[in-house]
């Protein structure tokens, strides 16, 4: 039996199971409460089962997991102890061993009144701080606000919080009074603040709740199991396939309304030129059906109303960028179509860097994810989205356009997407197995590209830092493995686990369907649930179910210790902050069998040539210098959890670190033969130098320099005895 198969024997069995009653679930006076609607009900106990069965760590859901799940709920909802009183963690103590067992009885009434708990403080501390806005502050006094609580104890009465509210209130009035405003307008500016907040927390409703809820209890098991709501489960996918169907534009909330924020250039909206950014949509009507008020909404389900299937006719009732808003709006008719979001795909430019007086041009590849329109190549579209794709494009124009001498790839912040895509990526430059993967069952299976040849030999190297994660690191143990090419930047995140997405809704027969909608209409009936009863709305969302593990082709995992560069720059990013091995539940470490293969050069001589003359060259930067002492004050600052209030002193430290920057970006300017600047807020992105970008481009002119000291066999098996 596969195990597709066996996912719908396990969910068909439980779910025809007795539907258990949840417990009533406790009221919260002076509050309307969330309450959890029956498809929660039902995909909680689905979860339960899937994780039970097939998750890699194959552990039961048990008391230790529930005391786990409660902690992780508590502290995603409350990180800072600003709302939660200690009496309120006291009384949640009795969920802390039964959650367990209420999750496989779909029973999730306790987590909902942790919830709604929390939203009556939020709701009061809001109004608390609205009161003491217009508070006469003294600012001249020595007192501080404490930022960070997470290790401190819970208050234990509403007097100490509102001290904290109190203080926090004055904080964010002392940053206002720096900036120079004036006490009228800080006043009218902290108010709207604080009302944008209550009324943004208004508007949760029980998917949000579910979320919060679900990625405690998946990340309990490990740090990359994921449960989506349906809404989520639509942005991964997007995400995925760097595409979506809708009129091609990008939206914000502005003051309760929905602004057009952007107009994607291809789209719809980007063709028909009726939409412009600054525009703001009041209203939508599908097709020619019955336009509905959409002020106030929420920007999520205003966006559900306004994407579509392409071919599919959306109207919008909008007010123009620089017409008040109580003009008469403008009714405009889109037709949807599919985008391709190409300023989310791979991209390339060319550097020319010189050595030894010798010229070389570089081609660089920005990658910022492993992505792949899935439903695409399912469904059979010759010219489906996808990372190598697109690359081996790049490649081509590279290589018979630009007539570049190297190709330096990016996956700086590269997080990682298609393991598929990893391996096939990596068959554009190398030949042979690239990455093993060992299931739950303990199978080993060695993968590679069978799809293509290389299209690729010239020297080459890649780019990470701490953030380049699971198919960036694959992708990089493999170059790195095969002596394919030079691995430069930072050690990596450290994600060795690999997820399996299952579609809920597929493992749903009509008759299961159908029980689903009924249970929705006792509760409709109840007035317990405002869920649609309209089967083809019912969505159960997606899990990414950690299922297997990822190894190096020479045994080794990344999981925990990543990938540790051949030149090693400093990090960015704080490595005991970000990484796998900060996570409590990650897998550990461990080993197994190399594969059969064999490397296509021994790089080792260079590699050790490449890092002296970098090492020279980063001991004499201004930038690598301000990198380390960036790194060190970074350290320094860990132990700060609380900052002055008073604005006298206040200024001065600002004043003083302000300077301190601004006298750095003019040196740093100088250097670069550019004027100094007065004002460094002036400084655009696109003034900013990639310093590391640059010492990688040296450290590439080093080693087509040295090209010709090693030889390179990309087809070892070819010539094996």
């Amino acid at each position: 039996m596969t195990i597709k198969g066996f996912f719908l024997v396990i969910f068909t069995t439980s779910i025809l199971a007795c539907h258990a009653a949840p417990k009533t679930q406790p009221i919260v006076d002076g509050l309307t409460n969330v309450k959890p609607d029956p498809q929660q009900q039902l995909v909680i106990r689905e979860v339960v089962n899937l994780i039970e069965s097939y998750h890699y760590k194959q552990i039961p859901i048990n008391d230790s997991i529930s005391s786990l799940i409660l902690d992780k709920y508590i502290k995603s909802l409350d990180p800072g102890k600003n709302y939660f009183l200690s009496g309120d963690i006291k009384a949640f103590e009795k969920y802390r061993y039964i959650l367990d067992d209420d999750f496989k009885n779909g029973d999730l009434s306790g987590p909902f009144y942790i919830y709604n708990v929390y939203a009556k403080r939020l709701n009061e501390y809001f109004t608390y701080s609205l009161a003491q806005i217009k508070t006469k502050f003294d600012f001249n006094q020595a007192d501080s606000y404490v930022f960070d609580r997470e290790k401190m104890p819970w208050a234990t009465s509403s007097a100490a919080l509102n001290d904290i509210w109190t203080k926090r209130v004055k904080y964010e009035l002392v940053n206002l009074n720096l900036a120079g405003t004036t006490e009228a307008k800080n006043i009218e500016t902290l108010t709207k603040r604080y009302h944008d907040l209550q009324s943004q927390a208004s508007k949760t409703n029980n998917e949000d709740v579910f979320q919060i809820l679900m990625n405690a209890f998946t990340e309990s098991m490990d740090p990359h199991t994921n449960y989506f709501i349906p809404t989520r489960a639509a942005e991964f996918n997007e995400e995925m396939a760097r595409s979506f169907e809708g009129i091609g534009a990008r939206l914000q909330l502005e003051n309760e309304v929905v602004k057009v924020s952007e107009i994607i250039p291809g789209g719809p909206a980007y063709k028909g030129k009726q939409l412009s950014a600054g525009d703001r949509i009041i209203a939508v009507a599908q097709g020619d059906g019955e336009f509905v008020n959409i002020m106030g909404w929420r920007l999520d389900v205003t966006v559900t109303k306004i994407k579509g299937p392409k071919g599919t006719k959306v109207r919008l009732k909008v007010i123009p960028v620089g017409k008040e808003m109580s003009s008469k709006p403008v009714i405009i008719e889109v037709v949807r179509e599919k985008i391709i979001l190409e300023d989310q795909s791979a991209k390339k430019k060319i550097k020319t860097i010189t050595t030894n007086g010798k010229a070389y041009k570089i081609g660089i590849i920005s990658i910022p994810a492993f992505y792949a329109d899935f439903k695409a190549a399912t469904a059979g579209d010759k010219n489906y989205k996808s990372t190598t794709r697109d690359v081996r494009k790049l490649i081509d124009s590279l290589k018979n356009i630009d007539k570049v001498n190297a190709i330096l790839m990016d996956l700086r912040g590269n997080g990682g997407g298609s393991l598929t895509e990893a391996i096939s990526l990596s068959g554009l430059f190398i030949k042979g197995p690239v990455v093993q993967v060992k299931d739950l069952r303990g199978k080993i299976e060695a993968d590679e590209d069978e799809n293509g040849g290389v299209v690729w030999d010239g020297p080459f190297g890649v780019m990470v830092d701490r953030l380049s994660a699971s198919a960036s690191e694959i992708f990089a143990a493999a170059i790195q493995d095969y002596g394919r090419g030079i691995i430069i930047g930072s050690q990596t995140y450290g994600k060795g686990t690999v997820q399996s997405a299952i579609d809920l809704n597929k493992l749903i027969n009509p008759g299961m369907l159908q029980r689903i909608v009924g249970l929705i209409s006792q509760d409709k009936t109840a007035g317990a649930s405002s869920g649609s009863t309209n089967p083809s709305d019912i969505n159960l969302g997606q899990i990414n179910l950690t299922m297997a593990r990822f190894y190096r082709i020479t045994g080794g995992n990344t999981q925990l210790k990543g990938v540790i560069p051949d030149v090693v720059f400093p990090s960015v990013y704080p490595i005991n902050k970000i990484g796998e091995d900060t996570e409590p539940s990650a897998l550990p470490w461990d080993v197994i069998p190399g594969a059969n293969f064999k490397p296509i050069a021994d790089l080792t001589a260079v590699k050790a040539q490449l890092i002296k003359n970098s090492e020279e060259r980063i001991t004499n930067s201004l930038d690598f210098k301000y990198l380390r002492q960036d790194i060190a004050d970074s350290k320094k600052r860990e132990t700060e959890i609380s900052v002055t209030l008073n604005e006298a002193k206040l200024k001065v430290e600002r004043d003083a670190q302000e300077a301190k920057s601004l006298a750095r970006l003019n040196e740093l300017r100088a250097l670069r033969g550019l004027p100094a600047v007065k004002n460094q807020d002036k400084i655009t992105r696109q003034d900013t130098v990639d310093y590391i970008e640059d010492e990688s481009l040296k450290i590439m002119g080093d080693f087509v320099q040295q090209s010709g000291s090693y030889a390179i066999n990309l087809h070892p098996f070819e010539n094996k005895k």
